[in-house]
């Protein structure tokens, strides 16, 4: 039998061998660096691992000519396993960014009196006399820096998978690094660990539905790469009921990983026990490359049954919105209103994915779904990972105050940070002016533009409902009087208020100016296939 070794285009997948690369070395520096120096060497190593992937996905990018007569811009790499076009690149482009933000965050030091927010030793049962000797040395797990690295990694094969294999390895290489940093907060240790345990149950679960899918998917079509089920799909040959039944439980594997409603018990409880840095980070990176591995499952894979999944989407959006903006109402810690406004926004997104009938109805001037889904994600990735950084700032001698009722007075005491959260927290509502705003008038245009005006009415009136909610704490920061003492604001040190300073910018330049990025969208929001 002879032997074809498989052909890889190393240069077009740089990016993903450069954060895996960055990942592995982590791993090594933890077993071979003096405790005392590993904090700057994964700092360092993991800011100068991803900035080198960010170089490496701007070269690439360069290499796909918008202008071309070519109707199918991108490339076909590792074997036809992954598809290097314009939307997997934004994606990487806009991860990479996220992670680099998230660095930041996961290595800001002096809010917890000069050590990180993460717990000295996973292993210590929290309240014993391990953890307390932990806590007292000032230990540190930098393990965290491999462990984002390889969430990254994952998160950039997810949007660029061509088949549902290296989509089900990607699902899993974001998802295992997130259970565990889930549970390695340094304060508030069982609330943490019980949202990883949360996070962990809930996740396998929603992965066994995702492996169910693949088998019935297979079974239909023969084949798990995306451009052969396509033309199954387009043919009809095979049976309709395992096509209906793989898409629908591929679907819950993936809207589970947005939040989405039903599948949204979650992130709640996940939010609010996660240590503050990695449910900013979890809360951006996760949904920008959630949605476009959606987009191009169900785009270039099921794009021929689109009449067959368009119904359940509806359904799911509407929930999704009225659940996220409804709940959040009845919250009062401000982490758990933020993980019920990621809902509702997820509901949006996917009120932009169901944009055109198909890509070729779209004319001249009109907003592409694809372009529509991937502004709002930069636009809720950026304003999310800022306002999460500005959360970590408002303490107590206990650590962070999350309580809605604590954070009374915080505009009379530190009018800068409330200000800031106030501006975020209006972007979040889509306020003009604001990147928010065209967030949703994109994806409301797009939706529009299918007829899909149901569930624009929809979201219009939950937009209505989610600013109550967002005016709210603004109020409570600036109208109410404080309880006690009141809250108290550290000042952080340049790496967390870079992280807030680049998200407030992007909110209001987006906000004020978001032509050139539209356009831009516009020229690469267009899958290979």
């Amino acid at each position: 039998m002879k032997f074809t070794a498989p052909h890889i285009e190393y240069d077009l997948i740089a990016p993903i061998l450069i954060v895996l690369g960055v990942a592995v070395v982590g791993v090594l520096v933890e077993a071979a660096v003096p405790r005392a120096r590993r904090y700057l060497v994964q700092v360092l190593l993991a800011l100068v691992g991803t900035a080198a992937a960010l170089a490496a996905a701007i070269v690439v990018l360069g290499r796909i000519d918008p202008r071309s007569a070519n109707p199918k811009p991108g490339f076909i790499a590792a074997e036809g396993a992954l598809a290097i076009d314009g939307p997997a690149l934004y994606c990487w482009l806009l991860v990479l960014g996220l992670g680099l933000l998230g660095i930041l965050l996961f290595a800001e030091r002096r809010l917890e009196g000069g050590v990180t927010a993460f717990a000295g030793q996973a292993a210590a049962l929290p309240g014993t006399e391990a953890e307390r000797q932990a806590s007292a040395r000032g230990l540190e797990h930098t393990e965290v820096f491999p462990l984002l690295m390889f969430a990254l990694a994952g998160m950039l094969i997810f949007p660029a998978a061509n088949d549902l294999l290296t989509l089900f390895v990607a699902l899993e290489v974001l998802s295992l690094p997130l259970y565990l940093l889930c549970g390695l907060a340094r304060r508030r240790r069982l609330l943490s660990q019980e949202a990883a345990m949360k996070y962990f149950m809930l996740g396998a679960f929603s992965s066994g539905f995702f492996v169910y899918g693949i088998a019935l998917v297979y079974g239909y079509a023969g084949s798990m790469s995306f451009d052969k089920i396509a033309n199954a799909v387009a043919s009809g040959s095979g049976e309709q009921a395992l096509l209906l039944g793989g898409m629908g439980m591929l679907a819950v594997g993936l809207l589970f990983k947005v939040g989405a409603a039903p599948f949204h018990a979650w992130t709640p409880d996940v939010y609010q026990g996660a240590p503050t840095p990695v449910t900013g980070f979890m809360a951006a990176a996760t949904k920008v490359a959630a949605f476009g591995a959606l987009l191009r499952l169900f785009y270039v894979a099921f794009g021929g049954a689109r009449w067959d999944w368009q119904p359940m989407f509806w359904i799911v959006a509407i929930l999704t919105m009225i659940v996220g903006s409804v709940l959040a109402l009845s919250q009062t810690d401000v982490k758990r209103i933020l993980a019920y406004s990621s809902i509702a926004h997820a509901g949006f997104l996917l009120t932009g994915f169901l944009g055109a009938r198909s890509l070729t109805e779209i004319h001249a001037g009109d907003i592409n779904p694809i372009q529509a889904v991937l502004f709002y994600v930069t636009t809720y990735g950026l304003t999310t990972i800022a306002a999460f950084a500005l959360v970590t700032l408002v303490r107590d001698s206990g650590g962070e105050v999350t309580a809605l009722s604590r954070w009374a007075g915080l505009g009379k005491d530190s009018p800068l940070v409330a200000g800031l959260f106030a501006f975020l927290l209006l972007g979040m509502a889509g306020i003009p002016l604001t990147s928010g705003f065209t967030g949703k008038w994109a994806v409301f245009a797009s939706a529009l533009s299918a007829g899909a005006w149901p569930v624009v009415i929809v979201a219009v009136l939950m937009s209505a409902v989610a600013a109550y909610f967002y005016v709210r704490i603004i109020v409570v920061m600036f109208f109410a009087d404080p309880v006690g003492e009141g809250p108290s604001v550290t000042v952080p040190s340049i790496m967390t208020s870079s992280v807030i300073a680049v998200g407030v910018a992007a909110t209001l330049v987006l906000g004020l100016v978001p032509g050139p990025l539209l356009d831009a969208l516009g020229r690469v929001a267009e899958f290979i296939r």
